[in-house]
């Protein structure tokens, strides 16, 4: 008997063909894909109609815990995740205390394996001293740098520490780009004397050459050492050029729905709900990031889920915190987007499933597969249904896209083989696992 059938479902090839077969999963892996398995199963789900995708792996998320557990915690992120299909997330150190060290690593995974519903790797956070937890704590994706100040405690931009971050070990290096000079002199320049800014002017503040600078430097110290570097959540056409020209093999980048579908002209009615670092930009920057996507510039999307309370949210800028949630509308907008003609359904499974799984050497995820970890999310990409408040499973309550008609919701998401997301309602029984890295 296996642990679980979906039948008659559409199963979607790497190339973005699919086809209708049945699914068996057993001991958390894909068992079997046949036209039709007889066999009995403890749960079965009947498909007709709907297409099965690979769970997405969103690398980039702040869950808050511990520390911040009024905004979120690894419970209800996780939860808000499988609800956007999301299988697998890789969550980031500024928490407080911060992840910087093997204590704080492995709290994290023994809280994680209680309460989470998807599967879960974490970043170590770098600092100026902490060198040795950098490269020899484990299990971690890989290190976390913030060269602009969004973080407090964990902001590196001194060049003699990068330099030695960079230089010492081999471990993947994953950098918030923003140049935290210029972030500070334009605070000065453009906030001093100002009684009243509006937030927008966080976009001004933090330019696109805030960004470009930033991601320059990182660029050129990883081709230094011929050190492993992914570019976080690139929001300028600037950063695009710049890395089409002059990205080597071990380079890689990407980007997060916040710069795809929203802009500065946003600030007029969300206001500083779309308030961000690096913050959204002007719309001429949206085609380059759609067409570095497209010619494999940027490799993968994440989402850089940073849920704040509105309470904190409605105050007045600077005060304001910078953030949005987004785990579990990401794959929704990327099925939208696919039916209006922006990207196919290959390259949103490149992008968000098996791309992110290579990127980060998690083996075994991220492609529909005969002996593949069953993490899987059924979709109707015959509904559309509008993002509400109200719905959100964010503790937050909001999203950024409230209003917006999305087609491609999750009606099942499947990880290890168990159903954890069915129509609305999360299963509380069975909690993901701890991801492994086949390059660590």
């Amino acid at each position: 008997m296996y642990q679980l059938i979906i039948r008659n479902a559409q199963i979607a090839n790497p190339d973005g063909s699919s086809f209708e077969s049945d699914l068996a999963c057993n001991h958390g892996r894909i068992e079997k894909i046949a036209p039709e398995i007889s066999t009995d199963a403890v749960e079965q789900i009947d498909a007709k109609g709907q297409l099965l995708l690979p769970g997405v792996i969103d690398p980039q998320v702040h869950f808050r815990e511990p520390g911040g557990d009024e905004r979120e915690n690894l419970a209800s992120g996780s939860r808000a995740a499988v609800r956007g299909g999301v299988t697998s997330f890789l969550e980031m150190p500024n928490c407080k205390p911060p992840t910087t060290d093997q204590e704080q690593l492995s709290w994290k995974i023994d809280r994680a394996s209680k309460t989470s519903v998807a599967n879960f790797g974490f970043f170590i956070g770098a600092t100026s001293g902490n060198l040795r937890s950098l490269n020899d704590a484990q299990p971690a994706c890989g290190i976390k740098i913030f060269m602009g100040s969004s973080t407090g405690d964990l902001l590196v931009d001194d060049e003699k520490h990068l330099d030695q971050i960079f230089g010492n070990g081999s471990r993947l290096i994953a950098v918030h780009a923003e140049d935290e000079t210029r972030i500070q002199d334009r605070t000065k320049s453009l906030l001093d004397g100002n009684e009243n800014p509006d937030c927008s002017i966080h976009s001004i503040i933090r330019d696109p050459q805030t960004a470009l600078i930033a991601t320059e430097r990182a660029l050129s110290l990883s081709k230094k050492y011929e050190r492993r570097l992914h570019v976080l959540h690139l929001s300028t056409a600037e950063e695009v050029k710049k890395l089409r020209q002059d990205k080597p093999d071990w380079v890689s980048c990407e980007v997060i729905p916040n710069h795809l579908f929203l802009n500065t002209d946003d600030y007029q009615t969300l206001g500083s709900r779309v308030q961000m670092n690096p913050p959204i930009r002007d719309p001429e920057n949206t085609p380059e990031l759609w067409a570095g996507l497209h010619d494999g510039t940027i490799d993968i999307i994440a989402t850089d889920h940073a849920p704040h309370l509105l309470s904190d949210k409605g105050k007045p800028y600077p005060y304001s915190p910078s953030g949005m949630p987004g785990v579990e509308t990401s794959l929704p907008l990327m099925l939208t987007a696919m039916q209006e003609g922006k990207c196919d359904l290959a390259q949103i499974q490149k992008w968000m499933c098996s791309g992110p799984a290579a990127l980060y050497g998690i083996p075994n995820k991220g492609v529909i597969r005969e002996g593949f970890d069953a993490d899987l999310t059924l979709v109707n990409l015959d509904v559309s249904k509008v993002v509400s408040d109200e719905e959100v499973f964010s503790k937050v309550k909001w999203s950024p896209f409230s209003g917006r008609a999305l087609t491609g919701w999750p009606i099942y998401t499947i990880v290890g083989g168990n159903i954890v997301f069915d129509n609305g309602i999360v299963r509380d029984n069975v909690y993901g696992k701890a991801l492994t890295y086949a390059s660590q």
